[in-house]
């Protein structure tokens, strides 16, 4: 596929054609129309002079000097040549510089009382025809001063112009053409500095990408460095559950080989061994939802936390309806949160279920916007959590035989899918008596 410097390059250069071709277009017909102009008001003026020199006899006769203000009248072959004709377009006096030529003076009758005209002879010229009704003898007489010029003077000037015109637009085309060159070089270096620290990145050389990119790059690098993050941090959690679900399974398993090493197995001892089967099948389970937590993601799509909080409490009231618990709702509305909804689930669900599980009969909800963050408030009016357990249980590297009673895999879910979107977790006194479990998590 064509680069994205080739196609903007090949798009300027087209634009910088259609400049130069446009306005070589326009400019070289403003100077013909302006060359034409000059041309008309100079016949004009030697038709004026024409009819200032002008004398009529009684019988009609034209006479005119022989030098008239305009000295190349006088010169044979001069380029400039005039006439007076009649009506019918005889030739009634003739410049000296026409005379023994064969000029082909037009012979038509006029269309208007001034015409300018482009004659295709075998010589082109320019006309200027003017009729004027001249009083003579008490009588009027029409005639027609005709005045001639060579086109081939306004032809070479024409062509030297178009030659100059576009000899320049031409320099000019090319210097632009390079300008742009050298300005989308620069322009995207950005680009090409973001793809070699992506190559630096894939090979090591760097952990992340530069800040200092132009605005419009920003949000591109920022979350190229978001989804860095989250894929290391998704392999950080990968080997710390594989590494905790391999020292969690050490002790049960030494305790089976030691239960099946005995040659008889008592029954007492063959219950132990079921039970520690059963610890590790749970284990297991923990250490491979945990690694499964998706973690932040910079394009998440953000999920309406009132309308999951709802869902949530609308099947645990269902499940414990029989202890008739009464849920207080203090819901902002309108809340939103970029985060994976299965892990906002995982979250609540486990902390409304613990409250519902011991509370009395009272468990409160609260969700808030401060300060960027989100902040989440589950309580209940059960026992609560003792202080001295409470860092024990949000610590790192708590195992399963070490979760208070009622916080086990749960609440280790809780802990881990709230470090991977980088909020925090307490366990306070709550208002209502119980334990206050609060989550903050970065908008």
């Amino acid at each position: 596929m064509m680069s994205l410097g080739l196609r903007v390059g090949l798009g300027s250069a087209l634009v910088v054609a259609l400049f130069v071709i446009l306005t070589a277009i326009t400019l070289d017909r403003a100077f013909r129309d302006s060359a034409e102009s000059a041309a008309r008001e100079r016949l004009q003026a030697q038709a004026y002079l024409l009819m200032a020199s002008t004398e009529v006899g009684p019988q009609g006769e034209v006479s005119l000097p022989e030098r008239l203000g305009e000295a190349r009248f006088a010169v044979s072959e001069s380029g400039l040549y005039a006439a007076v004709q009649d009506m019918r377009g005889q030739v009634l006096w003739e410049s000296p510089s026409a005379r023994g030529l064969d000029i082909p003076f037009p012979d038509t009758s006029p269309q208007a009382d001034i015409e300018f005209l482009r004659l295709q002879t075998a010589t082109p010229m320019h006309a200027m025809r003017m009729v004027v009704s001249w009083e003579a003898s008490g009588t009027t007489l029409p005639l027609s001063f005709v005045v001639m010029e060579d086109l081939q003077p306004y032809l070479d000037q024409v062509r030297r112009y178009r030659a100059s015109l576009w000899g320049w637009l031409g320099a000019m085309g090319v210097l632009l053409v390079l300008v742009l060159a050298v300005s989308l070089r620069w322009g995207l270096s950005p680009l090409r500095r973001v793809a070699r620290e992506i190559k630096a990145v894939e090979e090591g050389e760097q952990p992340r990408l530069r800040r200092d990119y132009p605005r419009e790059l920003q949000p591109l690098t920022e979350n190229l460095n978001a989804l860095l993050v989250q894929e290391r941090a998704q392999q950080k959690r990968y080997r710390d559950g594989l590494g905790d679900l391999a020292h969690s399974l050490k002790t049960p398993l030494a305790v089976m080989r030691g239960l099946l090493g005995e040659r008889e197995v008592p029954e007492a001892w063959r219950r132990t061994a079921d039970e520690q089967v059963q610890r590790m099948d749970e284990i297991v389970a923990y250490q491979l939802q945990r690694a499964a937590t998706a973690g932040r993601r910079a394009l998440a799509a953000p999920v309406d936390v009132g309308a999951l909080v709802e869902r949530i409490l609308g099947s645990l009231q269902k499940v414990y309806r029989d202890r008739g618990i009464r849920v207080e709702r203090d819901l902002e509305p309108g809340l939103s949160l970029r985060i994976e909804e299965g892990d906002l689930m995982e979250c609540l669900g486990n902390l409304l279920d613990n409250a519902f599980k011991w509370a009395a009969g009272r468990v409160r909800v609260e969700t808030r916007a401060e300060a960027g963050q989100l902040r989440l408030v589950v309580e209940d009016d059960g026992p609560g959590v003792a202080a001295e357990r409470r860092k024990a249980i949000l610590g790192r590297g708590v195992r399963l035989d070490e979760h208070t009673p009622g916080h086990g895999i749960g609440m280790a879910m809780v802990r881990d899918i709230v470090d991977a979107y980088g909020g925090t977790l307490h366990i306070e006194d709550g208002v209502l008596g119980g334990a206050r479990m609060v989550i903050e998590l970065p908008r």
